[in-house]
């Protein structure tokens, strides 16, 4: 009987479908298997670029805000009552001590001072005379010519003369300084601030007429934070800015720590004396300021924009090899773009500037040059 040629029979489309998903999922571990190989084998690079710790030779300072006032600022007044004879002066002039600033109307002082001059000559005349009397009568009296009541007498006359003399003298004394008041003179050298007073006015004993402040030197007030009080002393060095002067930087000297620690603000006030030749500083200018603690020393110093802030902690990567080292470091004052480390680092090592947000320990890095 011939043979009948090999034929496959058609499969069930149901059996068919049923067979092609159990060959899929034979082949999914397998798969899979070879993914997970694949990326044991391949470590993540990341690009960064680095700078070398840098150590400077630094002066330590503390960054503070203050103000300029007139190193003396007077209030001068009349000392005597009368009208304002003239003003001399305006705001803004310049004078020296001694210059005269005003005058009061001196008619009746110089009236009073004539009157009590002649009182004078007049008690002096007398005592001339008591003298005289006294030594005529005392010599009478040791030729026992006259009684000592008579000679009592003569003796209390001389003693009055003679307190007349001195009563004139007194008054005297004070003519002339109430006559030299009449004359209203500037107590030291500065410029007029204020005028308060015309021509004309009646003045009386207290009545303010001109401020005058001294504005060289200057003083500089400003104040530091409690924590920072036990680096301050007397004689430190002071550098300042001012708005009106953006280029320019002034120096001056601490001259006296105040003894209290303001409660609200938990600063305390210091006070510095600033040369002002030039007479460019002004009362009253805000002054952005330096106080330098102690002399230049030699300190670790890194790029500001290389840090990262980790809660209250800093931190800060190196690279050791090809792996990233992750550095926590006590930070101290800012150097224009760099910061001051205290702790942490040592001049030399290899700091990462570009990419440290992307790294954690032990990272894979790749300098780029």
């Amino acid at each position: 009987m011939p043979r009948r040629p090999f034929s496959f029979l058609p499969l069930n489309p149901r059996f068919r479908a049923a067979s092609a998903a159990f060959v899929l999922l034979a082949a999914l571990p397998l798969a899979a298997c070879g993914k997970n190989e694949s990326k044991g084998t391949e470590e993540k690079t990341i690009n960064v670029q680095v700078r070398a710790v840098e150590t400077k030779s630094l002066r330590p300072f503390i960054e503070t805000i203050g103000s300029l006032k007139a190193f003396e600022q007077v209030v001068v007044s009349s000392e005597i009552e009368g009208i304002l004879r003239t003003t001399n002066v305006e705001e803004g002039a310049f004078v020296s001590k001694g210059t005269v600033l005003a005058l009061v109307e001196d008619r009746d002082y110089a009236s009073e001072l004539r009157r009590v001059e002649f009182a004078l000559k007049q008690a002096e005349a007398t005592l001339v005379n008591a003298k005289a009397e006294h030594g005529r009568k005392e010599a009478l009296y040791r030729e026992e010519l006259v009684t000592k009541q008579q000679f009592d007498d003569v003796a209390t006359r001389l003693a009055v003369a003679d307190a007349e003399v001195e009563r004139s003298k007194a008054a005297l004394a004070i003519a002339k300084e109430r006559y030299a008041k009449t004359r209203i003179l500037a107590p030291m050298a500065g410029f007029i601030s204020e005028k308060k007073i015309s021509q004309g006015e009646y003045v009386r004993n207290g009545t303010p007429l001109y401020t005058l402040v001294q504005i060289d030197p200057l003083k500089l007030l400003f104040t530091v934070s409690e924590k920072d009080i036990g680096r301050l002393k007397v004689s430190q060095d002071v550098q300042f800015k001012v708005d009106a002067y953006p280029e320019r930087e002034f120096k001056g000297r601490v001259t006296i720590l105040y003894p209290t620690i303001d409660e609200r603000t938990r600063s305390l006030t210091v006070e510095a004396r600033a040369a002002n030749p030039e007479k460019l500083l002004k009362p009253g200018l805000f002054a952005k300021v330096m106080l330098y603690t102690t002399e230049a020393r030699d300190t670790v110093v890194i790029p500001v924009t290389s840090m990262l802030y980790e809660g209250k902690s800093v931190k800060v990567f190196l690279v050791e090899g090809d792996r990233a080292k992750e550095r926590i470091v006590k930070v101290g004052n800012k150097y224009d773009d760099t910061m001051e480390v205290i702790e942490g680092l040592k001049g030399g090592e290899t700091l990462v500037v570009v990419g440290q947000q992307n790294l954690a320990e032990g990272v894979k890095v790749h300098v780029a040059r």
